[in-house]
């Protein structure tokens, strides 16, 4: 006979797994009753008989221990577990309008609370709590329809990307056999460290539908990305966004420029001439390199998928897509916006 079990406890301790399965074999197989139960666990009576919950009435054999332990747990979890956004409309109405009409991500919506509601804590909530809220809003945990007066989130939110086709493998290999070409081994080292406002990074997005292109010129420190659309992929024609993009802004913002050694970035006594900056060019194949620009391209592939065909893409489109990702706030900023950070530094507003 197996030894009686009984222990002190504290009050209303959950049943432990253990416990549950000497239920199990005590009323399916030894046919005990609650009572007898009770006694060889230390427990109250109606503490069994709340965890049997009627089964006399639908057979001794449909108790299982495993079963009944893992819903016990998800209760104990649910327990006071009220979503904020059920106890605050100002938070739920912030989140759906962020996600939805600036294409913010969890992490961006929470990490700018804090600084648009900095006396209000009720305006707090973690990024693994919004990503809980989107999925709690859908049945069977996400896998199936959406809950009656909820709007669905899901699509709302950042996918994976493929990368973009490398350059052909002879224009990289003939370039970075021009040693003409200034490395960015010479490069200053405070460049890496994002330290200043002024050092930029620009690379080209093709279109596998149309000869145009989209140029981004993203600057290291703050983050601020401007775009602009190419007619096609000569050196001139990229060029001409590039020093229209940045030709915009004070000479003292313009310290660097990082590229890579595609041939349509070859013309840097012309960019350095107009704009006034320095040129360096990143090795080939060194990706890593070009970190920034790789990012940017993701974030813009988000509004613009692989397959689109910039030739349909609008200015006026090009420019919005940019003014949401600069307007974005951005954890390593500390929540604050790419223009905010830039305005702060240098004075100079990117928007009028």
């Amino acid at each position: 006979m197996t030894k009686n079990i009984q222990r002190k406890r504290t009050g209303g301790s959950p049943l432990t797994l253990g416990e549950r399965s000497i239920i199990e074999v005590r009323w399916c197989r030894d046919y005990k009753g609650v009572t007898d139960i009770a006694k060889e666990l230390g427990r109250n009576k109606s503490s069994v008989s709340r965890e049997l919950a009627g089964k006399p009435r639908i057979g001794r054999g449909r108790y299982n221990a495993d079963t009944a332990h893992r819903k016990a747990l998800l209760r104990i979890g649910n327990r006071g577990n009220t979503p904020k956004t059920q106890k605050s409309i100002q938070l739920k109405t912030y989140i759906e309008t962020k996600l939805i009409n600036e294409r913010w991500s969890p992490e961006q919506v929470s990490i700018r609370l804090p600084v648009e509601f900095p006396l209000d804590n009720t305006m707090r909530i973690a990024p693994e709590s919004i990503y809980s809220e989107i999925y709690r809003r859908v049945h069977r945990g996400g896998n199936g329809t959406i809950r009656d007066g909820e709007i669905d989130l899901r699509s709302y939110l950042a996918r994976l990307h493929t990368r973009r086709a490398k350059k052909g493998f002879r224009k990289a290999q003939k370039m970075e056999r021009d040693r003409l070409l200034p490395s960015i081994d010479i490069r200053p080292s405070v460049v890496a460290e994002r330290s200043r406002i002024g050092d930029w990074k620009d690379d080209t997005m093709l279109s596998h539908t149309s000869t145009v292109r989209i140029k981004n010129v993203t600057e290291r420190r703050s983050g601020v990305t401007l775009f602009g659309k190419t007619v096609n992929g000569t050196a001139e024609a990229c060029d001409a966004v590039l020093i229209k993009a940045l030709g915009r802004l004070p000479a003292h913002t313009r310290i660097t420029l990082t590229r890579d050694r595609g041939s349509e970035n070859v013309r840097h006594r012309e960019v350095t001439a107009t704009l006034g900056l320095d040129v360096f060019y990143a090795h080939a194949y060194a990706s890593y390199e070009r970190g920034t620009n790789e990012n940017t391209n993701g974030l813009l592939r988000r509004f613009l998928p692989k397959k689109t065909d910039f030739s349909h893409v609008s200015d006026e489109e090009l420019k919005r897509i940019e003014y949401l990702l600069n307007t974005r706030p951005r954890k390593r900023l500390g929540g604050l916006t790419p223009v905010e950070v830039f305005l702060m530094e240098t004075g100079v507003a990117v928007y009028s």
